[in-house]
């Protein structure tokens, strides 16, 4: 018996379709994974599946009923994760919790048992705020409250982009024994290692199913998409004098609890730096003291020469910086938005217009110039958003997961932009949960319990440990946290 019949359905938005004669079918207790780039038409088919959206045309049913006539009955089944955090940031864990119970009709004490696995492992934080989570909690809360009311359909839009690689293992874990109890499981994801994990999948690109079979079929059919060939550069040869970051026994304390625990380390002019760990390592606060946003407890550090504790407005006119969250305008066109941040950085008007055309003619954007970055697909806005963040030609910039929930063939065109500025003499300072993109950094620290744990190329890492892969280190390595990732 199928649990999801979806048939010739079509949707568009003006003259933009999204889905052009979409049919497919999930076994009951099967694990269906549903992939392809941003813009695909993922988001608007789950959100017709979970009767939030009405198709155009065609007919779709979950569990037996019928998407448009009897939506009453299919919310009643389904458990839903959108691709952005999903829950209320201000309310607690536990308040969370209730306020879905609530909405479903039920309550936390009846639904407890078909969540106790996951929210076991979080609710000795259930009076935090939900803001307050890591990336990983969060994801166990919002899997929670789409399970508090006994669903028999689940349905995931990335629900681990941005997530650390050993959260992201967690995850899944639970979703098979999810499997186990008869849960229909149809999960979106841009990891190949999650793509894998699925028992048959959909590829679809430009609103139209190109291809379902099991992950091995489809990931071999349609391998310049999802598995482009590596790209090789030269590593840098700098020196001693030529170190754009000096960290001695850095420290960020809050209150008790050091958040940054005494690291110290060095990056060269035009080197490629990954800076890895789970959620809640360490990373991003001491990125945000390397960029100038945040004050050191004690130790001292000098980013493209100035230093972080007394010349940090410096170091920001200095540098690059690009967040895991898209960072530039979407209700302003391309253009305005080079112009914008080229002169936040004081770039003179002549050098910016010269600049503008030779940037749009280097990424194929000359036609574009003038759409709204807001219409953009995600692999074009980020290409963009870096290409904007080194626009005055930084020392360093520094890179938040950058590539979150981009598709594998858009990725490799963003390292080849890396690359690109590397060799141009700019370093890059790189946060990422990918860990193929681990492997085309020049050098690697990895931070545990809020200190270094290991740093070397990644050939040395994995001769270090013994692994075949960065995906392994890294699991290795993260494993051994003592604390807890919140």
């Amino acid at each position: 018996m199928n649990a999801i019949e979806v048939n010739n359905v079509s949707k568009s938005y003006g003259t933009v379709k999204a889905l052009d004669q979409v049919s497919f079918t999930v076994g009951k207790g099967e694990i269906f994974g549903l992939i392809g780039p941003d813009g695909a038409g993922k988001t608007s088919l789950y959100r017709i599946l979970c009767t939030l959206l009405l198709p155009d045309g065609g007919t779709a049913t979950v569990d037996g009923y019928d998407v448009v006539k009897q939506m009453k009955e299919i919310r009643r089944r389904v458990g839903y994760m959108p691709g952005r955090f999903s829950l209320y940031q201000d309310l607690t864990v536990e308040e969370n919790l209730h306020f879905f119970a609530d909405l479903f009709g039920t309550t936390v004490e009846q639904g407890y048992d078909s969540i106790r696995a996951i929210y076991s492992q979080i609710e000795r934080f259930k009076d935090r705020k939900a803001g307050a989570l890591s990336g990983g909690m969060k994801q166990k809360l919002a899997l929670s409250c789409a399970l508090i009311h006994q669903p028999s359909v689940l349905f995931l839009d990335e629900p681990t982009t941005g997530v650390d690689p050993v959260s992201r293992k967690e995850l899944w874990e639970m979703l098979t024994a999810l499997k186990e109890r008869d849960i229909t499981i149809v999960a979106s994801t841009p990891y190949l290692d999650e793509v894998r994990r699925c028992e048959r999948v959909a590829y679809l690109s430009q609103g139209v199913i190109q291809g379902i079979g099991t992950p091995d079929e489809v990931l071999s059919r349609f391998a310049d998409v999802f598995n482009p060939p590596g790209i090789e550069h030269d590593e840098v040869a700098g020196t001693a004098s030529d170190n754009v970051i000096e960290v001695e026994h850095l420290v960020k304390a809050f209150g008790s609890f050091h958040a940054v625990d005494d690291i110290s380390f060095t990056v060269k002019r035009g080197e490629i730096f990954g800076f890895l760990g789970a959620n809640g390592a360490g990373k991003t606060t001491a990125m945000h003291m390397l960029t100038g946003l945040n004050q050191p407890t004690s130790g001292t550090g000098r980013v493209v020469g100035y230093d972080i504790r007394t010349e940090h407005e410096q170091i920001k006119k200095h540098i690059g910086y690009m967040s895991q969250r898209f960072s530039l305008y979407g209700d302003l066109t391309v253009a305005e938005n080079i112009r914008l941040f080229a002169g936040i950085y004081g770039m003179k008007d002549e050098e910016i217009a010269r600049k503008t055309d030779e940037l749009l003619a280097r990424l194929q954007f000359a036609e574009h110039k003038n759409d709204l970055v807001g219409s953009l697909p995600l692999g074009w806005k980020q290409k963009l958003a870096f290409s904007v963040s080194i626009f005055h030609e930084p020392g360093i910039v520094f890179l938040d997961e950058p590539t979150g929930g981009v598709d594998p063939a858009t990725r490799r065109q963003f390292w080849e932009l890396i690359f690109d500025a590397a060799h141009r003499g700019i370093t890059v300072f790189v946060t990422t949960h990918y860990m193929d993109e681990a492997e085309y950094c020049d050098r690697i620290s990895i931070m545990v319990d809020g200190k270094i744990k290991a740093m070397g190329t990644p050939a040395e890492l994995k001769s270090r440990y013994n692994q075949p892969d960065m995906d392994h280190v890294f699991t290795h390595l993260a494993r051994q946290a003592t604390r807890s990732s919140d």
